[in-house]
């Protein structure tokens, strides 16, 4: 399998040099550093190339890397059923920057792009209805930001006296702050190692 995807890789580059910038083959899986520009083109080649044929996109999402210049990684899954390979795809852009939306290769792509939207911030032009899919209206922030307090903003909860949905500002009193790292395995026969508790 490994030798089959280092050929494909090597024919993808050559075929499409002005849109791979680098390939490499880890675990198993053929992954592919792809220029933001040229990324529909490339996915549309990716589609139709017979010795290709990656018809079925799987899922499209990010990575956080808060510390780099170019902060985030769209990251493209794809499958092809004809010849048995998946694909991975890497997008490296700058928090401002726009993604262009696959949406008119893969119509699939649509609630993949909003839920990326919407738990990274990161916008992806042309994309025929860009809003949140997964947090409430009028929600701050977006979750899976590396800068994203683990606590959020604000909590939701039902009032039973204003028989409604409130919205309140996050307040978490000390004492849950506080973690004694006691092992969920108390009272079993055997620890784990790194599980058991410090006595002195």
């Amino acid at each position: 399998m490994s030798d089959a995807l280092n050929e494909l890789g090597a024919h993808i580059e050559f075929k499409r040099a002005d849109c791979v910038l680098a390939w490499d083959v880890t675990h198993g899986e053929l992954n592919v550093d792809v220029a933001p520009s040229n990324i529909v083109d490339f996915i549309d080649y990716l589609k139709s190339e017979p010795t290709c044929r990656f018809s079925t996109l799987v899922d499209i999402t990010a990575v956080d890397y808060p510390e780099r210049a170019k902060r985030f990684d769209v990251v493209y899954h794809f499958l092809s059923m004809y010849q048995n390979h998946r694909i991975r795809l890497r997008v490296s852009i700058r928090e401002e920057d726009l993604v262009p939306s696959i949406t008119a290769v893969h119509p699939s792509a649509n609630w993949f792009e909003r839920e990326v939207y919407d738990m990274f911030g990161i916008l992806f032009s042309g994309h025929p209805d860009l809003r949140r899919l997964l947090t409430d209206y009028g929600f701050r922030g977006h979750p899976l930001r590396k800068d994203f307090p683990t606590t959020g903003f604000t909590e939701v909860r039902y009032d039973e006296t204003q028989k409604r949905v409130v919205y309140e500002p996050v307040s978490l009193v000390q004492e849950y702050r506080q973690f004694d790292f006691m092992s969920p395995w108390e009272g079993a026969e055997y620890i784990l190692p790194g599980d058991e508790k410090e006595t002195k």
